[in-house]
């Protein structure tokens, strides 16, 4: 299937307002259908309703058992392990060929919660584990270990949705741009542009991703540009921090040096300052590079860095 011009995310049905839930009900994340709808293009899945459940059901929950984990109804006692399971293993392969870049999970549930999703003891008095994780999620990453995933709840905190954000968009990229014409040029071209995105998240990995580029012609490029993918999404998968992203800033100001006059320079290294000490945004120091970029024009390889905006600024106030 050819790739869509926006980035192509799985969800969990409830999250779009989609009435599935149990009791006929939803659970909108409006996040999802009020600002991220206009950027990205929607793939829903619920499980349960895909299996055949009807709305409503009985509620479900994982069990331990001596056959391991199992899905079961509360009230019932029916064991709807198999039935969620190989809608999910169905559901996967048409997943892979619709090319995701990202899956947002309801958190807790028992088919789609990433984590801590609650674990039943099979005998009365066991206590509940929270250590456990959705039937579908499991299958999801077993099967697609390279996608970015996230719980909804996860998306409330600003380092793991810039994170998120950052992953699906470059991934996004990668497919419309890197994956079309696969050659170690166009890797080492599209590495030189995210470079300092790179290394935002995380500068050691990204040293790595750089040394995978420079070897690039040593074997086929599709093994090298599956390594540099999870490489890739695993520098990315990491939180950024002030600290980093001041290091960059001081790193852009660096090309400056022979054409800010001495106020300007004064002025960036004020709004650095503050950024640093938590009285501004990101956006701020960001800002006012990119205005003397293109006043100055002072490097056209600076001026193709996807740091600048690695996704639509609507999304996130860095």
């Amino acid at each position: 299937m050819s790739q869509s011009l926006k980035p192509r995310i799985g969800i969990s049905s409830c999250l779009l307002g989609n009435e599935v839930r149990l009791n006929g009900g939803h659970s909108r994340y409006r996040y999802a259908t009020d600002i991220l709808s206009k950027y990205v293009e929607w793939v829903p899945f619920c499980p349960e309703v895909e299996s055949g459940m009807p709305i409503p059901r009985e509620a479900l929950r994982l069990l331990e058992s001596e056959n391991g984990i199992r899905l079961v109804g509360n009230k019932s006692g029916k064991d709807y392990t198999h039935q969620i399971t190989s809608i999910s293993e169905s559901r996967i392969r048409i997943l892979k060929s619709l090319e995701l870049d990202g899956f947002i999970l309801k958190n807790q549930s028992p088919s789609c919660g990433l984590e801590r999703v609650k674990i039943y003891g099979g005998l009365s008095g066991q206590p509940v584990r929270k250590d456990g994780t959705g039937l579908f999620a499991q299958t999801l990453k077993m099967h697609l270990p390279h996608l970015p995933i996230i719980e909804e709840g996860w998306l409330n905190d600003q380092k793991l949705r810039e994170s998120f954000l950052c992953r699906i968009f470059t991934l996004h990229r990668m497919k419309t741009t890197l994956f079309k014409e696969p050659s170690p040029k166009s890797l080492q071209k599209f590495h030189a542009v995210h470079k300092f995105l790179f290394m935002s998240h995380d500068p050691k990995e990204a040293k790595t991703l750089g040394k995978i580029c420079a070897s690039s012609g040593a074997e086929s490029i599709d093994t090298v540009l599956e390594i540099y993918t999870k490489q890739a999404m695993k520098t990315l998968e990491t939180k950024s921090s002030p600290g980093k992203h001041h290091n960059i800033l001081q790193h852009i100001l660096g090309f400056f040096k022979k054409v800010l006059d001495w106020e300007d320079r004064q002025e960036v290294l004020h709004h650095l300052g503050n950024y640093q000490a938590g009285l501004c945004t990101l956006a701020v120091p960001l800002s006012i590079l990119a205005h003397h970029l293109r006043k100055t024009k002072v490097s056209a390889w600076l001026d193709s860095q996807i740091y600048f905006q690695p996704f639509p600024l609507e999304l996130l106030s860095r």
